[in-house]
């Protein structure tokens, strides 16, 4: 059931994006702890976009899910090329951050699931110290074949959890929350990506400095070279014809 209010997502370059603030995404996340309409939350950056136009099952996953927010630097940039008013992005991890917090203030749980056995052990410890009184009552690697996606998604059920992260990569986190939104039992699924990754120390964010300017993409090329270089060439290449077809067709409207 999608609650998502119709004044607040557009289509953006074919891709669904709710133009929703920080504080009105943990408004309705607040709802939801509080026995509102359960809600997957998900991220816009430019690599997903490119994909899902080119997926079918990722862009029908997007489309069902509650809340996509403006994650990538790349998508706040062009929503503003395009004269799209819209509120500033807010990272998937920041606002995973802000979710724990929340989780502590409405004594909420929480199951991480994601990366590596060691990386997601490392992420839930530091954020129990991050966030005294945060209750992880589950944690799962992300390395699990197809045949053991039942069994996975029956521990999320049966730990009690209010929220689930997933740090896994596209479509891998979407269409999990998607296909088995119905038995998960959580009143929060977002996928968070490579966050395990950083908040575990694995890797470095970038710092707050390039962040700011929408730079991060420069520093995970840094550290990741090998795995983004093709992969930043090839989506952030479309994504610009995108964008210049599109404003070219605002000016002839215009």
């Amino acid at each position: 059931m999608n609650q998502t209010p119709s004044n607040t997502r557009i289509d953006f370059l074919g891709c669904p994006l709710d133009l929703l603030a920080e504080q009105a995404l943990i408004e309705d996340a607040t709802r939801a702890l509080n026995g509102g309409v359960r809600i997957r939350l998900e991220g816009l950056n430019v690599a997903k976009l490119i994909d899902a136009r080119a997926t079918p099952f990722l862009m029908r996953a997007l489309h069902e899910a509650e809340r996509i927010h403006i994650d990538g630097a790349g998508i706040a940039i062009g929503l503003k090329w395009l004269d799209i008013p819209a509120p500033p992005r807010c990272a998937g991890i920041d606002l995973m951050h802000k979710l724990c917090a929340l989780a502590v203030k409405t004594n909420a749980s929480v199951y991480l699931l994601g990366a590596r056995t060691g990386v997601v052990g490392s992420a839930a410890q530091r954020l129990v110290s991050q966030y005294p009184g945060l209750r992880i009552v589950g944690v799962r690697d992300g390395y699990f074949r197809a045949e053991e996606e039942a069994a996975v998604v029956e521990d999320i059920r049966a730990s009690g959890a209010d929220l689930l992260f997933v740090g896994m990569s596209s479509p891998k986190k979407e269409l999990l929350l998607q296909q088995y939104w119905p038995q998960l039992g959580v009143k929060i699924g977002m996928g968070v990506g490579g966050s395990f990754d950083v908040i575990s120390g694995e890797l470095k964010r970038a710092p707050y400095w390039m962040q700011k300017l929408g730079m991060e993409w420069c520093f995970r090329l840094y550290q990741e070279p090998q795995r983004l270089f093709w992969r930043y060439i090839k989506t952030n290449f479309f994504y610009m014809l995108l964008l210049l077809h599109a404003r070219s067709q605002n000016l002839i409207n215009k």
